[in-house]
């Protein structure tokens, strides 16, 4: 494990009270075992930290012993999430060694992780994305399928929001879809002729499916709401039967269709309106994944860029081009 800081056993003198620690979490505080295993595990490593440093007592653990302590798990591989929730065990455990007398200050107070990169989201190629969406459904299943996987892609949907349309959210000759996002914010986003085509041949299938008093548009074999779980499992189904070289999931059609349109348009006060983000600095990631494709298509094209030489192919002939 990246996060084992040595195998020295501490003694009991730090033994005991993290063993009472943890059952107060399980008794009082009734966590689960495996939150519970799970803070036991990381006051674990930083006890067995101490007893390499021939420290017994945790009254005498300094802010500046849990910096050092920071680093060694930074130089061990942790990213800065994992340290981060080390931290918070640790600042969780002063609390209740202060309750019971056992120490005189929290070390951990005004300890920072560090920041941990950030992570991409992951989209998929324009032309995979064709390549699947125009794959022929081979039941009346996959034609709801087909219809989901296209509104997704099309207006940039989440997946609660395609779960919760109903009928008369589609308008399909205003080519208009109305959607409930995060918070109960409604907003109103085109859908694309694709789009519009797999709803229209949806519908009839739908009918001979849903329940009489059932609202929703897509519906599960039994009649009623497609749940999440169901639409997730057939996305990557579809992924699977139709060709695909990544796992599909309902995120990856979200994060494809604002990468798509960032790179066409450079909109990006449009894409948060589009994506419904209260806040642009969180669409401003796809900001970043466009400039990782301009840069790609820079590197292995322009005949003096190379400005890295894992970009790309290796051209045949040095000074082809110049």
């Amino acid at each position: 494990m990246p996060d084992q800081t040595g195998s020295v056993e501490p003694p009991a003198s730090l033994n005991a009270p993290l063993e009472a620690f943890i059952g107060h979490l399980a008794s009082e505080k009734r966590h689960s075992p495996r939150t519970c295993d799970s803070y036991q595990h990381d006051l674990l490593c930083l006890a067995r930290w101490l007893s390499e440093d021939q420290r017994d007592q945790w009254q005498s653990v300094s802010n500046h012993d849990l910096r050092r302590y920071v680093a060694r798990l930074s130089r061990n591989g942790l990213n800065g999430r994992s340290i981060a929730r080390h931290l918070s065990a640790i600042r969780r455990f002063y609390q209740y060694l202060l309750r019971e007398r056992l120490a005189t200050d929290n070390p951990a107070l005004g300890i920072r992780a560090p920041k941990s990169a950030r992570r991409l989201p992951k989209v998929a190629d324009v032309d995979q994305l064709n390549h699947l969406l125009d794959a022929s459904p081979d039941d009346p299943l996959e034609m709801r399928d087909l219809c989901m996987f296209e509104l997704m892609y099309s207006s940039g949907l989440r997946l609660s929001e395609l779960a919760s349309l109903d009928l008369d959210s589609v308008d399909l000759q205003g080519g208009e879809v109305r959607v409930l996002g995060k918070g109960g914010k409604e907003r109103v986003l085109p859908v694309g002729r694709k789009a519009r085509s797999a709803v229209r041949a949806w519908l009839p299938v739908r009918a001979g499916l849903a329940a009489e008093t059932e609202q929703a548009l897509f519906v599960s074999r039994r009649g009623d709401r497609i749940s999440h779980r169901s639409i997730q499992a057939r996305l990557n189904r579809w992924g699977l039967a139709k060709g695909a070289d990544q796992k599909l999931h309902p995120h990856l059609l979200r994060h494809s269709f604002a990468s798509h349109m960032l790179e066409s348009s450079g909109d990006l006060r449009a894409v948060q309106e589009l994506l419904g983000h209260a806040d642009i600095a969180t669409t401003q990631v796809y900001t970043h994944l466009d400039f990782q494709h301009l840069a790609r298509v820079y590197d292995q094209s322009h005949p003096r860029a190379r400005r890295h030489p894992y970009h790309g192919q290796k051209r045949k002939q040095d000074g082809a081009g110049d």
